[in-house]
C-alpha cells in the first residue's frame, strides 16, 4: 500500500465518524475565530463599553459582565487563551515523551531504568496536587501555565511510546536497519518514530483536552491567567456567587458552554482518529 492510499484510507475511515466530523468543522470555526479576533470582536476585551452587569442587547450580544467590558469580546479572546494553552501545552509534552519514551525503549537497560524510574516518580504524585504547586511556586501567569502542564503531562507519552518501541526494535526492518550500519538516530526518528506516531496522536488529543480542563480550573482558582486578561477559566470565576449564578447567568453559562463544546469536540476528534488508525476497522 502506498503512502498516498493509506493516508485516504485513514480519511475515509475518519469521515465515517459522523460527531467528529461535526466536531472538526466547530473546531476549525472556533481557531478561525480566535485567530482573527481583533477583527471579529466588537469591542476591545479590556475596555468599559457598557452599563454595569448590562443583560444582552443594545449592542452587547452576550451582555456585558460586572466592569462593564463586552462578554462577547471576552469571550472570543478567552477561547483564544484556552486554544493556545492546549496546542502549546500539549506540543511541550508530547515532545518530551517522546523523546524520553524513543531513547528508553530503544536503548534500555540502566538507560531505560534511570528514565522509568523517574517517570514513575512523576506519575507518583497526585496531578492536581503537583500542578497546583508548580502554580503556586512558579506564579499564576500564561506562560507558566502552559510550561507546567506541559512538563507535567508527558509521563503517559513517555510510557506509551516507550511500549511500542520495545516492540518495533525487534521488526525486521530495525533489525536490517543497525545491521546495515544505519546512524541511531536516524533509525529512532526515521524508522521508528512514524510508525508510533498513531498511538502519539491519539493520546495528545486526550492530553489537550484535559489541558483546556486545567487552565480554566486554575484560572477559576485564581492560580492561572489573570484578569484583566480573558480567559474561560476566570470568566467563570465570575459566578462564584449566589447573585451572579441566578441574575446574571450571561457571565458563565457562554464560558461554560465553551468549554464543554470544545473539550467534547477534541475527545470525538481522539476517538475518530483511533478507529480510524485501527487496522481492523474495515471501510464499509
Amino acid at each position: 500500500m502506498t503512502e498516498n492510499s493509506y493516508l485516504r484510507t485513514i480519511w475515509k475511515r475518519f469521515k465515517r465518524h459522523r460527531l467528529a466530523m461535526v466536531s472538526l468543522v466547530f473546531l476549525s470555526f472556533v481557531i478561525i475565530i480566535a485567530l482573527l479576533a481583533p477583527l471579529i470582536a466588537p469591542y476591545h476585551p479590556d475596555r468599559i463599553s457598557g452599563d454595569f452587569g448590562a443583560p444582552p442587547g443594545n449592542g452587547h450580544l452576550l451582555g456585558t459582565d460586572d466592569v462593564g467590558r463586552d462578554v462577547l469580546s471576552r469571550l472570543i479572546y478567552a477561547t483564544r487563551i484556552s486554544l493556545l494553552v492546549g496546542v502549546l501545552s500539549t506540543a511541550i509534552s508530547t515532545a518530551i515523551g517522546v523523546v524520553l519514551g524513543l531513547v528508553s525503549g530503544f536503548f534500555g537497560k540502566f538507560i531505560d531504568a534511570v528514565i522509568m524510574r523517574f517517570t514513575d516518580m512523576v506519575m507518583s504524585f497526585p496531578y492536581l496536587l503537583l500542578v497546583l504547586v508548580a502554580a503556586a511556586i512558579f506564579g499564576p501567569s500564561l506562560l507558566n501555565i502552559i510550561i507546567i502542564l506541559g512538563f507535567v503531562n508527558w509521563p503517559g507519552v513517555a510510557r506509551l511510546v516507550r511500549g511500542n518501541v520495545l516492540s518495533l526494535r525487534e521488526r525486521a526492518f530495525v533489525q536490517g536497519a543497525l545491521v546495515a550500519g544505519l546512524p541511531k538516530p536516524y533509525i529512532l526518528f526515521s524508522e521508528i518514530l512514524p510508525n508510533t506516531m498513531a498511538p502519539v496522536l491519539i493520546h495528545s488529543s486526550s492530553v489537550m483536552a484535559f489541558s483546556i480542563l486545567d487552565e480554566a480550573a486554575l484560572s477559576f482558582l485564581g492560580m492561572g491567567v489573570q484578569t484583566p486578561t480573558a480567559s474561560l477559566g476566570n470568566m467563570l470565576g465570575a459566578a462564584t456567587s449566589q447573585a451572579v449564578l441566578t441574575d446574571l447567568p450571561w457571565l458563565w453559562i457562554p464560558p461554560g458552554v465553551v468549554i464543554v463544546l470544545l473539550v467534547m469536540s477534541v475527545n470525538f476528534i481522539g476517538d475518530a482518529i483511533r478507529d480510524a488508525f485501527d487496522p481492523t476497522n474495515p471501510l464499509v
